[in-house]
């Protein structure tokens, strides 16, 4: 049993009405005064059995007072049985009770509650082992259920949780688990919904928080993900390499039957080249005969060097 289990238990089996009501204990002071100021002023005017007869009653006054007076929060309602019987449903504000005869058995809270719950060690279809976390939101919608229907609304719901998650990990592949969380919430809520609604409780949402898996089988699919991202990025280079041949395809056909503009071209990619300082530039011999490439890069050399000498002819 987890820490939060036992926490929800302990709060619900301290059930009833065993809380603080500043109302009762303000009023049941004033009362004890009154009674004082007044036996001391009868002591006066009457006999002393009249006197204590009288304090006695103004006591057990403040005594019921004490114990009759309740209050509930704007967001609770206070479940009333008389002699074990349910009465009604009372709150929120001041409400008054018959001591001894009626008792206040639970405070149903109305508010929207958190309950966090996991599932830990739990196998998947495929046999894999795997540890998650989970946050519930519901509410009780019938306060007159949550209280007659189940023992322990909490602790209730929370079991209820975490045997719908284990049935639901259970159903699915560790694939489905770890892609399919949008999935595994709406699953969960329509699961814990439908246990317990004949509680007087409604299930508003259910958030997976955390999927652990063993270390082991988390680096085996992380290096089958960076296997399968090397191969994507292969696949891409190789059309990128067909893209580019087809281009070059394309530019053939436009050089074929016009060697100036393949010479120009073949003249301005040794330009490019060369005009770096220490560049060297290698030229297949079959270019070389073909584009005419020796008298051009002989060129572009001396008309280079002559430049960084600053030799050039002199205008008259």
């Amino acid at each position: 049993m987890t820490i939060t289990s036992l926490q929800i238990m302990g709060r619900s089996s301290g059930r009833a009405n065993v809380r603080v009501n500043p109302v009762a204990v303000f009023v049941f002071i004033i009362t004890l005064i009154i009674d004082a100021i007044g036996t001391v002023l009868l002591f006066s005017y009457v006999n002393l059995s009249w006197a204590v007869a009288c304090a006695v009653v103004l006591f057990l006054v403040s005594m019921y007072l004490l114990f009759s007076i309740k209050v509930a929060n704007q967001w609770e309602k206070g479940v009333v049985l008389r002699f074990g019987k349910y009465r009604g449903l009372y709150g929120p504000g001041i409400f008054m009770i018959v001591p001894i005869v009626e008792s206040v058995v639970e405070w149903i809270d109305h508010r929207v509650m958190v309950s966090p719950f996991s599932a830990e060690k739990t196998l998947t279809k495929d046999t894999v082992p795997v540890d998650v976390d989970a946050v519930l939101f519901w509410m009780a919608w019938d306060a007159e259920k949550a209280a007659l229907e189940v023992e322990n609304y909490r602790s209730a719901i929370t079991w209820a949780a975490q045997t719908a998650l284990r049935e639901i990990i259970g159903s699915l592949n560790l694939a489905d688990i770890l892609v399919g969380r949008a999935k595994m919430d709406k699953d969960l809520q329509t699961i814990i919904d439908e246990r317990t609604n004949p509680w007087g409780i409604t299930v508003q949402s259910v958030e997976i928080r955390d999927i652990v898996i063993p270390q082991d089988l988390e680096d085996a699919m992380s290096r089958q993900a960076q296997a399968e991202r090397e191969r994507q990025a292969r696949v891409i280079l190789g059309e990128s390499e067909k893209q580019i041949a087809h281009s070059f395809a394309e530019a053939s056909k436009a050089y074929a039957n016009n060697p100036t503009a393949l010479h120009l071209r073949a003249m301005n990619m040794l330009f490019e080249g060369l005009k770096e300082k220490g560049a060297l530039v290698i030229v297949p011999s079959s270019a070389v005969d073909t584009m005419n490439l020796g008298g051009l890069s002989g060129m572009v050399s001396l008309a280079m060097s002559q430049e960084n000498k600053g030799d050039y002819p002199k205008k008259d």
